[in-house]
């Protein structure tokens, strides 16, 4: 039986695009969410401890992309990104910081929590993962691991509800689900609507046809056809895991190799269209 969460929101500036905290009841850990912009000036006590970061990016290409880190003193931690990032030591540029702290955290608890968060996310699918390397070994007694493990799920909670999915895992298919099917140039996928938007299916195939049109029309969509062949989820033309796009007309253009309007291209296996469901 699950139980519902209340979760606390403060927009500490009065708007929701500053710097706002999170925290579940009956949770020592706590959520910060501030912008880039406002890293510099901020000067909180929250976020000079210890915990772990995620950096939020977006590429030119309008995929997502996400930098899990680690520090004893986050926010010198995030000034110094800024810095890397002036002196091109770093190549992507992350526009928003989600840090969670708390108060019982110490090194070994966030090499071990970072390192989980960048399993986790690899696992989802939904962001390309930047963190190139992590602390695999490190060793915690039973008890500290339960404990962890537990903080990992409270922020899976928060992060979610702050808007960014890193950590939600692609929708599955129940015994009710209404799987519909979109066709054509040596396409053939699977898939249903989802509460994120249409879950493409493991197994499905793309065509290997794309017209030259897409590349002006539907650039979008074939950049991220093309980040979903280099990330691995699409090989050889076929999706090796399940996909959760933003909507149907974005899985059936990705799937078709041109634009698209996925409330057509989608259907049953009556041949309803989705559009008619």
């Amino acid at each position: 039986m699950t139980y519902g969460k209340a979760i606390e929101l403060f927009l500490v500036n009065g708007t929701a695009e500053s710097l706002i905290t999170a925290e579940l009841s009956n949770w020592n850990g706590k959520a910060v969410k501030i912008p880039r912009t406002d890293v510099l000036a901020c000067d909180r006590e929250d976020i000079k401890g210890v915990g772990v970061y995620f950096l939020i990016c977006q590429e030119d290409d309008g995929t997502d992309s996400v930098y899990i880190g680690e520090a004893e003193n986050v926010l010198d931690r995030l000034t110094q990104h800024l810095r890397d990032y002036q002196s091109g030591k770093e190549n992507y540029y992350w526009n928003t910081a989600v840090v969670f702290v708390g108060r019982d955290l110490n090194k070994a608890l966030i090499r071990y929590l970072e390192n989980r968060f960048v399993e986790i996310a690899k696992e989802c699918g939904r962001y390309r993962i930047l963190t190139k390397n992590t602390f695999r070994n490190t060793v915690l007694k039973e008890s500290q691991i339960a404990s962890m493990e537990e903080f990992i799920d409270n922020v899976k909670i928060l992060i979610n509800a702050l808007g960014y999915k890193v950590l939600v895992p692609v929708p599955q298919a129940t015994a009710d689900t209404v799987h519909l099917y979109c066709k054509g140039a040596g396409a053939q996928a699977k898939g249903f609507v989802s509460a994120g938007g249409f879950t493409v299916l493991k197994g499905s195939t793309v065509s290997d046809h794309i017209v030259p049109s897409f590349e002006t029309h539907g650039k979008g969509y074939l950049n991220l056809r093309n980040e979903l062949v280099k990330e691995g989820i699409i090989a050889d033309g076929v999706f090796v895991r399940d996909y959760e796009f933003n909507a149907p007309s974005a899985a059936s253009a990705v799937v078709l190799g041109h634009t698209s309007n996925g409330n057509v291209d989608w259907k049953t296996a009556d041949g309803v269209r989705l559009r008619d469901l």
